[in-house]
C-alpha cells in the first residue's frame, strides 16, 4: 500500500490534488461552524446551485477561465441571498430557496439548448457530484486556490472574535457597536468563495456536506465555540487527506469518497456522546 500512494504521490497533478483538497476542507470547516450554529447551513447549498448555473453561462459561452464568470456570479448572489433573507416578506430559508432551484434548472436548461459535448448526462452527473478534474489542475489552479484559501484563513483569524460575537448573538453584538451586518456579509462572501473552490472537488450537490459534517460531529463532543472550530479543522483535513487516499487505492470518486468519510466520522462521534451522557448519568 505504501509502495502504491508513493507510486501515485511521484506525479505532480496528484500533489496538487491533495494539497488542494487539504486547504479546501480546511476552510470549509472553519465556516461551517458559525453558518450551522446560525442556523443558516443551507447557504452552502443554495450557493453551489448557484455556482453550477454560473458554471454552465461559461460552457456555453466558451470562456476557457471559468472563474471569471463562477466566482462573480455566486459573490452576489451570497449577498443577494443575505439581503433577501432579511426582508420581512421573504425568509432566509425561501430566498435560498428560490434563488438555487432558479439557478440549478437556468444552468441545466442551458446545457440542454446549447450542449458543449455529446455526452450531456456525463457533463451533469461530473458537475453535480464532482469528478476527476481535481486530478488535472494546474500549478496556476494550486496558487489561485492557495492564494484564496489563505485570505479565507486570514479573514476569519483577524475577525475571530467579531465573528464570535456575531454567530451567537447578534442583537448583542449590535448594542455593542459591532457592525453585525458588516460581518454577515463577510461570512456570506467567504463562503461563496469557498463553494466555487469545491465544485472541482466534490460537485455541486456534495459541497454543502464539507460545511455540515465537520461542525456537527465536532459538536458532538465539544461544547465550547474555540473547541468545536479546532476539532471540526482537525475531522475535516483528516477526512479529506483519507479520501484522496482511498480513493487512489480503490478508484472512487473523490468527493463522494470524502463525504463518506465525514459521515463514517459523525456517527462514531455520536455514538462516543452518546455513551458519555449516559455514564455521566
Amino acid at each position: 500500500m505504501i509502495d502504491t500512494l508513493t507510486y501515485y504521490f511521484s506525479y505532480p497533478f496528484v500533489r496538487y490534488a491533495f494539497i488542494v483538497v487539504l486547504l479546501i476542507a480546511l476552510c470549509s470547516s472553519l465556516l461551517g461552524v458559525p453558518l450551522v450554529l446560525k442556523r443558516f447551513s443551507f447557504i452552502g447549498d443554495g450557493l453551489s446551485h448557484v455556482a453550477f448555473g454560473a458554471m454552465a453561462v461559461a460552457a456555453v459561452t466558451g470562456i476557457t477561465n471559468r472563474m471569471v464568470i463562477i466566482l462573480p456570479i455566486t459573490v452576489i448572489s451570497a449577498i443577494l441571498i443575505l439581503r433577501t433573507g432579511q426582508n420581512t416578506k421573504i425568509r432566509g430559508d425561501a430566498s435560498i430557496a428560490m434563488i438555487s432551484v432558479g439557478a440549478l434548472a437556468t444552468g441545466y436548461m442551458l446545457m440542454n439548448l446549447f450542449p458543449v459535448s455529446s455526452n450531456i448526462s456525463a457533463d451533469v452527473c461530473g458537475s453535480l457530484f464532482g469528478s476527476t478534474s481535481v486530478l488535472n489542475l494546474k500549478k496556476s489552479d494550486v496558487l489561485l486556490c492557495t492564494v484564496l484559501s489563505v485570505i479565507v484563513l486570514a479573514i476569519f483569524i483577524l475577525f475571530y472574535n467579531k465573528i464570535f460575537s456575531v454567530t451567537f448573538d447578534e442583537n448583542f453584538s449590535k448594542a455593542t457597536g459591532i457592525n453585525s451586518d458588516g460581518y454577515n456579509l463577510i461570512i456570506a462572501i467567504i463562503t461563496a468563495i469557498i463553494i466555487v473552490l469545491a465544485m472541482n472537488l466534490v460537485g455541486s450537490l456534495l459541497i454543502s456536506a464539507l460545511i455540515i459534517f465537520p461542525a456537527l460531529s465536532a459538536m458532538r463532543l465539544f461544547k465550547s465555540f474555540k473547541g468545536v472550530i479546532i476539532c471540526s479543522a482537525v475531522v475535516s483535513v483528516i477526512c479529506a487527506g483519507t479520501g484522496v487516499i482511498m480513493s487512489i487505492m480503490f478508484s472512487t470518486p473523490v468527493g463522494a469518497t470524502i463525504v463518506v468519510a465525514e459521515l463514517a466520522v459523525f456517527l462514531i462521534f455520536s455514538i462516543i456522546s452518546s455513551f458519555a451522557t449516559k455514564s455521566r448519568s
